[in-house]
């Protein structure tokens, strides 16, 4: 699994329908009305590699797996959805469970689709949406004070430092800014992350443009360009209406689409480039006559952690791990090329598995 973004926005920005083109679905029904989705909707994508049908085709390869990308369709919020407000907050919940949030943003004009505040303003927009995730943040950890006030005083340790942390990120919160800038030490991040706070995740900023501004973005993206720096976010520039064009042509077709927009690649490769910079992440490959297939991990894993990706066994039983990097295995013509040459490695332990390195590993059973 790549990983796993949740998706939400004001209603009428563009976000149904670019779910539809980026899961090549029509699960999530997009209409020119509010609520049109009116429960979460995930599509599964495969995350574009060029590298793997290379590696593959040196390997002899019968099958290549790329890695997956989730996305979780979250029907759209309004002002007070935290509060009840429009479909209320029934659908925060399925948040939670991403790894990352894409705020479609609205950066285009048109007179025949409304805007439910009745005026074009994606930094609004962004606000809007981010500040009722704060406000559920809030109600959440308000909630679990008196819980743990009962546990420290039985002596609980955990108790007090994950009290400690709700006492920050309220802080932080009520100061107006989403989680993410609650202050942690390491050694507090995993508790930390078992407060499941909307507003700790990372965000990217997708901003949703007509065809005129797929290829260099317009006056509107130039300003969540900025926002983006300031919230520490991620942004990508795509244009729905695009995205669904490319969703019904061959890849040749759609080659031939983009180069006439002045593109290079559908906007759901950069938004999967954006989302694996945002979230530090890296591709690894493992090959062979079977199969060739691609993971993803977290950059500065080590070679074990790397291996339990594939099964928990390998971690547990990790002896070593043969490593290819990618342009050696390519330069030499595959493993036993690579092995003659001497860029074969057998790596231990402490190995930090690269970019594109090809993998074999050696385990106990």
């Amino acid at each position: 699994m790549g990983f796993k973004c949740g998706i939400v926005g004001l209603p009428n920005v563009g976000k149904s329908t670019l779910f539809n083109a980026l899961t090549k679905t029509a699960s999530a029904q997009a209409a020119n009305f509010p609520f049109c989705t009116i429960e979460p909707n995930i599509g599964e994508v495969a995350v574009p590699d060029e590298r793997l049908e290379k590696i593959a085709s040196i390997a002899g390869s019968k099958e290549i797996i790329p890695t997956r990308l989730n996305f979780v369709d979250i029907a759209g919020l309004v002002k007070g959805a935290s509060k009840g407000e429009g479909l209320g907050n029934q659908f925060l919940a399925n948040i939670r469970e991403t790894d990352a949030i894409a705020y479609v943003l609205r950066c285009f004009e048109n007179d025949d689709i409304v805007h439910v505040s009745g005026m074009i303003d994606p930094i609004i927009d962004a606000q809007i949406v981010e500040t009722e995730l704060m406000i559920a943040d809030l109600e959440s950890l308000k909630k679990r004070i008196s819980g743990l006030e009962k546990k420290i005083r039985g002596q609980d340790k955990n108790a007090k430092l994950t009290l400690d942390l709700i006492y920050r990120s309220i802080k932080v919160l009520e100061e107006d800014r989403p989680a993410r800038f609650v202050e942690r030490t390491e050694d507090e991040e995993k508790a930390f992350k078992e407060l499941q706070l909307l507003t700790s995740k990372p965000v990217l900023y997708v901003c949703n443009v007509n065809e005129d501004g797929a290829a260099n973005g317009n006056e509107l993206t130039k300003q969540v360009e900025q926002y983006a720096s300031e919230q520490e976010a991620a942004m990508v520039v795509i244009s729905a209406e695009i995205e669904s064009q490319l969703a019904q042509l061959e890849t040749e077709e759609q080659l031939e689409y983009l180069s006439e927009l002045g593109l290079t690649e559908p906007g759901l490769n950069r938004l999967i480039k954006q989302g694996y910079k945002l979230l530090d992440l890296i591709t690894y490959f493992t090959a062979g006559p079977k199969e060739t297939k691609a993971w993803t991990i977290k950059k500065g894993t080590k070679a074990p952690q790397a291996a339990g990706v594939i099964h928990t066994d390998f971690e547990k039983g990790f002896i070593r791990a043969q490593t290819i990097s990618y342009d050696d295995y390519i330069e030499y013509g595959g493993e036993l090329g690579a092995k003659n040459a001497g860029k074969a490695r057998d790596e231990g332990k402490e190995y930090i598995v690269n970019d594109g390195d090809v993998m074999l590993f050696k385990f106990n059973n």
